[in-house]
């Protein structure tokens, strides 16, 4: 199975935590209103319990002595409980202005990192692993949503209320205020390190649960290769690393973090206790009245619960950090891939596909390695079917890819009706060129739904129509004996169909489109001789005006097409009927020969070599 490392995608320079966070603005602004309603509630309700300790204060001090009057206690009572009722409203408010903003834009992040993603080229998801992309979209974003929802404003707000305590604290006693304040000395040294450390293993965390989910993605889309080769206990063994490495890195996290919080929690106590009895003694000697100690110690046991959350809502951002960092590696990525900003269209679309002089080699490709294609040159009529073989290696699939530009050509230019396809619109390329690859991919809809995927079908005709021949045409009508008939939901990557109901599938999601240029990469290898021959004889009548150029492994393939090219070395050898090639050139006679088992490069170069590397 495919390793995914997550150093790959690592960022090389991480953003400052005010730089990541305006970054989020076009989201936020529209719901800056109600965010700011949500803030100045929690706000209210911390300056509120605040008030409580003040009231006990001046109770005390008009109670406790000699004479005083019981009415002061009833009516302090009923203002600490007006008080409460009044904290209880403006946390319910928080909580009604935020949750919608949060999940809105917790939506949208998600949607436009979809949308994103889907227009990314192929190169970018050949190098990440799905399980990253899965994280970053799902786990990600829902940390986000809970930092805005509750995280980002609760850090403000207990950061307020500390400050507004520790200016209550002082008009008690300036003297137990700066004890208590001094308390804040080795906090503020120690938050310093805890950042650095907590954000770095936040985000190996982060990547290391994403590798996870990509090797939990694999294992199970190659769950009947594993079993076939009795390899359950090695990918359990691989599994079992990552899950290893990973519970480490959440517990190095967990240590910091709660390394942080018993110094957030023990140093204020400590310094309590230290106030205690210098605020006794200060009592004794009258120097500070019982009501003010009651009010001081009264306050700190309000502010207790926000010094504790500020540790760990300070590890609440820091991840959620992390978390857009690594949303925004994936949104920074550009689209090399993309429709110009003045497309052309042809003037008289016919489907001439043309390829003049093209060159490609993918981008991971080490300096220096031979071009995958080395100046490619091919026309085909509109109309025309032409079949492209060669010996496995040579190019082929990949040229195939160039055609509908999931991959752009690294020299020359691919044509169609004369237009270079990089000053076509994307989209409408994509529906122009229509494509069958050989490695099937169905979704996890109903089989009308798949046949029907990149169909344009024009007003008036009928979607069952257009279904029902593109099925017959592929030789696909199994799909009408399922139990639901076409509306049958088949699995994941439609795994509970065999392999050539999933070839015949996807053949007829190509033909329901309707293109003026067809690309199949060899469609009918999982296909039996007798299902075959059906399909070739329909495809002749299907194709007669659509311009075809398909990837031929088979010699009945072959019979199929009005011309063919031979790829060799990363170019076209040579461009003829199949009759012709069959007698002029001695390499097209070897690769027909062999095309039922292909042979490699190399055991082609050895035959030609025998042969005196004969043309």
């Amino acid at each position: 199975m495919v390793q995914h490392q997550s150093s790959q995608n690592e960022p090389g320079t991480p953003a400052s935590f005010r730089e990541t966070i305006t970054r989020l603005g076009p989201q936020i602004r529209p719901f800056a209103p109600r965010l700011i309603a949500g803030f100045l509630c929690a706000l209210g309700a911390g300056v509120v319990a605040l008030t409580i300790p003040q009231v006990l204060r001046t109770m005390v001090n008009s109670v406790l002595h000699i004479g005083g009057s019981a009415t002061d206690v009833w009516v302090s009572a009923a203002i600490v409980a007006l008080l409460g009722l009044a904290e209880a409203v403006l946390v319910f408010f928080r909580r009604v202005f935020v949750i919608t903003p949060a999940t809105r834009i917790e939506a949208d992040l998600r949607i436009r990192l979809y949308c994103h993603l889907q227009r990314l080229p192929v190169a970018f998801h050949d190098k990440w692993g799905s399980g990253q992309l899965l994280s970053r979209s799902m786990a990600d974003l829902s940390l986000v949503r809970r930092w805005l929802a509750f995280g980002s404003i609760m850090l403000v707000v207990s950061t307020v209320t500390v400050v507004v305590g520790l200016w209550f604290m002082f008009t008690s006693s300036w003297l137990l205020g700066l004890i208590y304040l001094v308390g804040a000395v080795p906090i503020t040294i120690r938050a310093f390190y805890f950042r650095n450390v907590f954000r770095a293993a936040s985000r190996l965390s982060q990547d290391q649960a994403g590798d996870l989910a990509t090797n939990v993605e694999e294992s199970v889309h190659g769950i009947r290769v594993i079993k076939a080769f009795g390899r359950g206990g090695q990918a359990l063994e691989g599994f079992g690393v990552r899950a290893r490495q990973l519970r480490d890195t959440e517990i190095k996290k967990a240590r910091s973090l709660s390394g942080f919080l018993m110094l957030v929690v023990s140093v204020p106590e400590i310094t309590l206790g230290v106030g205690l009895i210098v605020g006794v003694w200060l009592t004794a000697r009258g120097e500070l009245t019982v009501g003010d100690l009651v009010a001081f110690f009264a306050t700190a046991a309000v502010l207790a619960g926000p010094v504790e959350g500020i540790g760990m809502l300070l590890g609440m951002t820091l991840t959620t950090k992390t978390a857009l960092d690594r949303h925004f590696d994936v949104m920074d990525t550009e689209n090399t891939i993309d429709s110009p900003t003045a497309p052309e269209s042809a003037a008289r679309p016919e489907g001439r596909l043309s390829l003049r002089d093209v060159s490609f080699s993918f981008p991971d490709t080490r300096p220096g390695s031979p071009p995958v294609l080395a100046g490619v040159d091919l026309e085909v009529e509109p109309g025309e079917t032409m079949a492209l073989v060669g010996v496995t290696g040579s190019g082929k699939s990949t040229l195939l890819q160039l055609v509908p530009r999931l991959y752009d050509v690294t020299g020359g230019a691919v044509l169609i009706d004369g237009i270079d396809i990089r000053r076509l619109d994307l989209d409408a390329l994509r529906s122009t060129v229509s494509v069958a690859f050989e490695d099937t991919t169905l979704f996890s809809s109903s089989i009308a739904d798949n046949v029907l995927l990149g169909a344009n079908l024009p007003s008036g005709r009928d979607p069952r129509e257009a279904l029902d021949e593109a099925l017959e045409v592929a030789q696909a009508g199994f799909a009408h004996d399922l139990d639901d008939g076409v509306d049958t939901v088949i699995g994941e990557e439609g795994l509970s169909l065999s392999g050539g109901q999933r070839q015949r599938i996807a053949l007829a999601r190509a033909i329901a489109a309707k293109p003026r240029v067809l690309v199949l990469d060899d469609p009918l290898s999982a296909l039996d001789v007798r299902t075959e021959e059906a399909v070739t004889e329909r495809l002749r009548s299907v194709l007669a005006g659509t311009t075809t150029l398909l990837v031929a492994h088979r010699p009945s393939t072959v019979m199929l097409a009005d011309r063919v090219a031979l790829l060799r070395a990363g170019r076209i050898d040579d461009v003829g009927t199949h009759a012709q090639l069959l007698a002029r050139n001695a390499h097209y006679r070897h690769v027909i020969a062999s095309l039922d088992d292909p042979p490699t490069v190399e055991d082609v170069l050895q035959s030609d070599s025998g042969r005196g590397n004969q043309p």
